[in-house]
C-alpha cells in the first residue's frame, strides 16, 4: 500500500521552514554555550555587514566564484566529452579506465601542491588543480549515462530516417540530461570546497584566503560571516538556477510533474 503524499504546497512550506529552523537551533546552541568562540546568528550577521562595508567581503566572494565558475565549465566540458567517449567505445574505456580511477582517488591536496610547485601560486595552477580533481567524477557519471541509453529509440529513428542531428537533439540529449544535471550539482558542491581549500594553501585573495587569515587570529565571527555569505550565494544558485533548470529540462518525468 503506497503512503499518501501531502499536497505540494504543504511540502513547499516545510522546505521553507528548514533554514529558519537551522538558524533557531544555532541561536539556542549559542546561548547555551555562551562563549566568544560560538557567536550567535545576530553577531555573525553584524560581522557580515561590517565586512561588506569595509569592501572586503564582496570582492573576495566574487573572486572565489570566478575561480569556481571557470573550473566548473572546463571540468564539465572535458567530463562530458570523455564520458561520452568511454561510454560509447569499449576500447577507449579499457585504455583510459585506470586513468579515471586514479583521478577519482588521488587526494586533492596532492594535486594542489603539485600544481603550485610546477606553476607557482597562480590562478592557472589553482583552476587546473580543481579541474583535475573534478573531471573524473563528471566522466564517470556521463559514462554511465551513455551506457544506459535506450538504443531502441535510435533504431526506431533509423527506420523513420530521422536526420542524425535531430536524433541527437530529440532522443540522445533528453536521455543524458538527468546525468548532466547530476554531474553539475555534485560538481558544484565539490568545487566550492576544493577551491576554498586551495585558496587557503596559496592565493592572493578569495574566501578561502581570507578564512585562513581569520583562522590565525581565531576570529570565528569573521570566519562564519564569510561562510554564511558564501552559502547564501550557493542557495541562490540552487533555487534560482538549478531547480528551475531541472523543472524545465526534466518536466516530462512523472516525479517532476507531481512535485
Amino acid at each position: 500500500m503506497k503512503a499518501r503524499r501531502g499536497p505540494p504546497s504543504a511540502v513547499g512550506r516545510l522546505e521553507w521552514l528548514s533554514l529558519p529552523l537551522l538558524i533557531l537551533l544555532w541561536e539556542v546552541a549559542a546561548l547555551v554555550v555562551d562563549h566568544r568562540l560560538f557567536p550567535t546568528p545576530v553577531e555573525v550577521f553584524r560581522e557580515v555587514i561590517h565586512l561588506a562595508t569595509e569592501r572586503r567581503l564582496i570582492p573576495d566572494v566574487l573572486k572565489t566564484l570566478s575561480r569556481a565558475a571557470a573550473a566548473f565549465v572546463i571540468a564539465m566540458a572535458l567530463g562530458i566529452v570523455l564520458g561520452g567517449l568511454t561510454g560509447r567505445f569499449r576500447a577507449i574505456d579499457r585504455l583510459f579506465g585506470s586513468w579515471v580511477l586514479i583521478g577519482l582517488n588521488i587526494p586533492a591536496i596532492v594535486v594542489a601542491i603539485t600544481c603550485y610547485i610546477w606553476l607557482g601560486l597562480t590562478e592557472t595552477a589553482l583552476i587546473l588543480a580543481v579541474v583535475i580533481n573534478k573531471t573524473p567524477l563528471v566522466t564517470v557519471t556521463m559514462r554511465e549515462g551513455v551506457r544506459n541509453l535506450d538504443h531502441g529509440f535510435n533504431e526506431l529513428a533509423q527506420v523513420y530516417r530521422i536526420p542524425f542531428w535531430r536524433r541527437v537533439r530529440r532522443i540522445v540529449i533528453p536521455q543524458l540530461m538527468p546525468y548532466v544535471l547530476t554531474a553539475a550539482r555534485t560538481g558544484l558542491s565539490l568545487i566550492w570546497k576544493i577551491v576554498l581549500v586551495f585558496e587557503v594553501l596559496g592565493s592572493d585573495g578569495g574566501v578561502g584566503f581570507r578564512i585562513g587569515i581569520f583562522f590565525q587570529s581565531f576570529d570565528i565571527a569573521a570566519i562564519l560571516a564569510y561562510t554564511t555569505s558564501f552559502m547564501a550565494v550557493v542557495f541562490f544558485i540552487e533555487y534560482a538556477i538549478m531547480r528551475p533548470l531541472e523543472r524545465k529540462v526534466l518536466g516530462w518525468r512523472p516525479a517532476f510533474r507531481s512535485a
